[in-house]
């Protein structure tokens, strides 16, 4: 451990690596070694009441006696921001270290680790901006802002992608409130926040795509479609974030009688596949990160030699 503490532990990597499962592991372990350890939820989806079987959220019942924060605080009609969730994150991290104990942060949206782990501010919003661009968003479409976006931060375009019209959105109004591209939140040399170590967890890619093309046709067989209907009345519908999550934006579809069954699957899998090949590369860019085989059997060793 850290010679000033017990530091920061992230779990990072592409959805269906394994992350949740590691971080119960090695929470335990270190808690045999008289070392407590908590786990503070780095998924965006996460975040959402109700949202349990498409983010492959685990229930309190199998958290295996290990504190857990950050799961289940919003609403599906509120909109999740790395702005708002940066500040509440890292007042858990600070309250887990001053107990002592070891905070696991675990996740695969890569901007919310990144909030957390390292030294970066985020610029505010601009109500008024806000609605302008949602409004040209809904006239539009992404493909026209994403072009405008390409002209103006070619870096933030190309990691974006041009079907994500919410991020289009909030990197067109950081480039014109603050006359920089978003694409310099995070700087190349990133500065740790908190001392940290930064886990990685890797598959091969076909093995990877097998995986998560099963997680998504397992998601249906759970039965993801009653739990979407049960969220029409909450208003998932309204959710500028909840409705247009993978799977339960296909989800919706499906039940309007817009997707069949197959279709819905079928465009679930290919956009979970296209996520993780942007985690992937979001990953990569960090320095120091210690990548680990997902299916190794002496995953858990590995992951303690490095702390």
């Amino acid at each position: 451990m850290n010679a000033d503490g017990p530091g920061v532990v992230a779990i990072v990597g592409a959805t269906g690596t394994g992350k949740t499962d590691l971080s119960l592991a090695l929470a335990e372990r270190l808690r045999a070694r008289g070392q407590a350890a908590e786990v503070v939820n780095a998924d965006a989806m996460q975040l959402y009441r109700g949202m349990d079987i498409g983010t492959a959220k685990i229930p309190a019942s199998e958290w295996r006696g290990v504190p857990h924060h950050l799961f289940d605080v919003l609403d599906v009609t509120e909109e999740a921001t790395v702005a708002r969730y940066q500040p509440e994150a890292r007042a858990a991290v600070d309250d887990i270290l001053a107990r002592g104990a070891v905070p696991i942060l675990v996740g695969g949206s890569g901007l919310y680790v990144s909030s957390v782990v390292f030294d970066f501010r985020f610029p505010g919003t601009d109500p008024e901006l806000r609605a302008r661009l949602e409004t040209e968003l809904a006239a539009q479409g992404p493909g026209m802002l994403h072009r405008r976006l390409t002209a103006v931060d070619p870096v933030a375009a190309a990691r974006i992608g041009s079907t994500n019209g919410r991020r289009i959105v909030r990197a067109l109004e950081v480039a014109e409130l603050t006359g920089e591209p978003v694409s310099g939140t995070l700087p190349e040399s990133p500065v740790p926040w908190r001392p940290v170590t930064l886990l990685g967890l890797a598959a091969p890619r076909d093995e990877l795509v097998t995986r998560l093309d099963a997680r998504v046709e397992r998601m249906w067989a759970d039965g993801l479609l009653d739990e979407v209907r049960g969220l029409i009345p909450r208003g998932i519908e309204r959710g500028v974030t909840a409705g247009r999550a993978i799977g339960y934006a296909q989800a919706l579809a499906e039940l309007r009688g817009e997707l069949t069954t197959a279709e819905a699957i079928g465009r679930t899998q290919q956009l979970t596949r296209r996520y993780a090949r942007r985690q992937v590369s979001w990953f990569k860019r960090y320095p120091d990160l210690h990548w680990l085989a997902y299916d190794d059997p002496a995953i858990v060793d590995a992951a303690l030699a490095r702390l």
